[in-house]
């Protein structure tokens, strides 16, 4: 078992130690005492028995920091033994230290209880010998003591509470700024995270109806099918980078001249059906939204939008049909698709679009769910409506 050391004294307590002890022996041959011979407390006579306490009390103040509270206890043995010689400033100058440093270092239940103990000796000191020789005069013991004992021990407390102030301040700030950390690491993911949803759905609907003509063009030796397949080509790939181009717009830094492109709206669902239709998909559409607010109008776009591609991509040959109503306070969203075997060209998917349409609705506090229903792939999402929005 290791041997505990003691704990070594602070450089600064050495250094006042060592100003407290040469002080006090500079004062020895000078005769500077704080009592005279005759006074009938002093009971050790001469300028040298006073060197006892002092360089006790000197031992005291090497511990003041490591050891406060064995060392206030010894130093207040020590300052009542100095009383019975003709004393040394320098003695109950490092007793103050000692007392001041008790209260700022040492155990809170110490520091109380110096602070309830000198308040009392103060109080003591100044009614007893009041008392007992009826003079003003004896109000001044109760004065120094307080001086001696409680203003240290007084004045050690508010530093201590200034300083543990500080420390709560400091401690307050740095979990602020760990919180502000964390919810800057939380909002730089979800951007993110939002940014891949709308690059996602703005680019995968273009290069999938790509992907799937060149493959049809590829496959048929048909001049007229390669034709249509090369319009159709192309019409995507244009509109595709023009989607990518807003998009960039609005990441770029320094683009203020740039303005976003507006939020898709159900009013669009016609063109974004044409298209479909235009891509080569049986597309139906039933809506009957009414008015609904922004943030659900957006997400029901974007559902939709990404259904109508997932179903170019997989669907069998059939009617896709897309139906939009309004019950129950929220907005009731289906898309049905001929699900089966597949014997056409088809275009590679990674499952990003259906987490991306879960995640615009679970945003939004809805449901959503996808799956095979017998011959039907069917998407069916439920998404609130705003508080406040008309029906």
């Amino acid at each position: 078992m290791p041997v505990r050391r003691p704990p070594r004294p602070h450089r600064f307590d050495v250094c006042v130690a060592a100003g407290g002890l040469l002080g006090g022996l500079l004062l020895v041959p000078m005769g500077l005492s704080t009592r005279r011979s005759d006074d009938p407390i002093t009971v050790f006579d001469g300028p040298w028995p006073v060197l006892l306490p002092l360089i006790v009390m000197a031992g005291c103040e090497l511990v003041r920091r490591a050891a406060p509270r064995t060392a206030v206890i010894v130093a207040g043995v020590t300052v009542t033994a100095d009383l019975a010689t003709q004393g040394n400033l320098s003695t109950v100058l490092m007793f103050t230290d000692v007392m001041y440093a008790a209260v700022l270092y040492g155990p809170l239940a110490s520091a109380r209880r110096i602070q309830w103990i000198t308040g009392l000796l103060t109080v003591a000191g100044t009614l007893v010998p009041f008392a007992v020789w009826r003079v003003p005069e004896a109000l001044l013991i109760g004065v120094l003591v307080g001086i001696v004992a409680y203003g240290p021990a007084a004045t050690g407390w508010i530093v201590r509470d200034h300083r543990d102030a500080a420390e709560a301040a400091r401690l307050r700030a740095e979990q602020t700024a760990l919180l502000a950390e964390a919810d800057r690491a939380q909002a730089v993911t979800a951007e993110r995270a939002r940014m891949a949803r709308e690059l996602h759905d703005m680019v995968a609907n273009h290069l999938s109806a790509i992907a799937i003509h060149s493959t049809a063009a590829l496959s048929l030796d048909d001049p007229d099918t390669s034709r249509q397949a090369l319009t159709v080509i192309r019409e995507n790939s244009v509109a595709g980078l023009a989607e990518m181009r807003r998009l960039i717009g609005i990441l770029r830094d320094g683009s203020g001249d740039r303005e976003p492109a507006a939020a898709p709206t159900l009013d669009g669902l016609r063109a974004l059906v044409d298209g479909a239709r235009a891509n080569g998909l049986d597309v139906s559409l039933d809506a009957d939204h009414g008015t609904v607010p922004t943030p659900v109008e957006f997400a029901a776009y974007r559902i939709v939008q990404e259904s109508l591609t997932n179903a170019l991509k997989h669907a069998c040959p059939g009617r896709v049909t897309v139906h939009l109503v309004q019950r129950d306070g929220a907005l009731d969203l289906r898309v049905r698709s001929p699900y089966g075997h597949r014997g056409g060209p088809r275009a590679p998917g990674s499952g990003a679009g259906l987490v991306g349409m879960r995640e615009r609705a679970a945003l939004l506090g809805g449901t959503f769910a996808a799956g095979p229903k017998g011959s039907r792939w069917t998407v069916h999402a439920v998404l609130p409506l705003a508080e406040g929005e008309s029906a």
